[in-house]
């Protein structure tokens, strides 16, 4: 008596969870630097801000010197 077993094809099982490197491992590895691009973007966003107005400041004159005339210092000594 054959058992019937004998004939039907094997299946082929892919085990996808043996992967060379686990996506855990991954995920784990790529946090640290995204984390520090995130970090470093917030950094530079406000360097830059912080340049356009000081640049803004300097423009609009609040930073300059008083510059004398001499149409001016005469008017004031007569």
């Amino acid at each position: 008596m054959q058992s019937d077993s004998t004939n039907i094809p094997q299946k082929e099982t892919f085990n996808v969870s043996q992967a060379i490197i686990p996506t855990e491992m991954l995920v784990s590895l790529a946090t640290g630097p995204l984390l520090l691009g995130i970090l470093c973007g917030k950094a530079s966003i406000e360097l830059l801000q912080a340049l356009g107005e000081a640049s803004e400041e300097v423009f609009r004159g609040d930073r300059l010197p008083a510059i004398e005339f001499p149409d001016r210092a005469q008017k004031q000594t007569e």
